[in-house]
Order: C-alpha cells, then structure tokens, then sequence
C-alpha cells in the first residue's frame, strides 16, 4: 500500500467533503483568488479636476457603506461610488459596471471618464 502522503490526504478530503456537501479543504496558500485578505491600500488623489478617495470602510463588511460587501468604500468629490469585487479579484462600480478593472483606485478614475463632468448622484441602498 503506498504511504499517505499530504496531498492524497487532501485530495481523498476535498473528495469526501464534496460528497457530504461540506465546504472542501484546501492546501495551504492554494490560491489567491479563494482566500484574500489583501485590501486595497486607501487613496486619496484628484484626478480630472475630481477628488477621488478610497479607504477600508469601518463597518467591515456590511452593505450600507461598504462597497457590497467588500470592506472598501470609494468616493467621487465626497459621494460614495459603490464598488464591487468580483472573484477573480477584479473591481466594478455601478457607474462603469461592465468595465472591470484591476483595483478601486482605476474604478474610480474609470468613473470619473464616463460621468464625462457630470455630479454622481447618491445611489439608494434600499
């Protein structure tokens, strides 16, 4: 019989947990876009002639002021700009919401381009 070895041990409990429909276990270090605790530094630029900032939202997660969930709060001339993180690491707005982009300083800008000078108006979250 041949020795256990640590990624056998893995594998027959990634395949054991999928079969009871339990959350599958992961090496160490498997992959970035599973496991990210990698928050955007905070900005704080003008761009355009517009103030852009974005820092890690106080509430950590919640909905109401967060960026969806993300933990990041980005603002245009002080009026939030709700972001998105997709899971492959990418970032959306509402504004440029079929744009994604590499961070939530680019959302930002990207949002700045197509307001094209228009105000961004508070969006509802309920």
């Amino acid at each position: 019989m041949p020795e256990l070895s640590r990624r056998r041990a893995l594998t027959a409990a990634a395949a054991l947990a999928a079969a009871a429909g339990a959350p599958a276990v992961t090496a160490p270090g498997a992959s970035a876009a599973e496991h990210r605790d990698d928050s955007p530094a905070p900005f704080d630029e003008v761009y355009k002639g517009r103030r852009i900032q974005g820092r890690p939202a106080a509430g950590g997660g919640h909905h109401h002021g967060t960026g969806h969930g993300t933990g990041y709060a980005v603002f245009v001339d002080g009026v939030e700009l709700h972001v998105m993180r997709n899971a492959d690491g990418s970032w959306i707005s509402v504004v440029s919401h079929y744009d994604p982009v590499a961070a939530p300083r680019a959302a930002a800008r990207a949002a700045v381009d197509e307001l094209q000078g228009a105000a961004l108006l508070p969006f509802p979250t309920n």
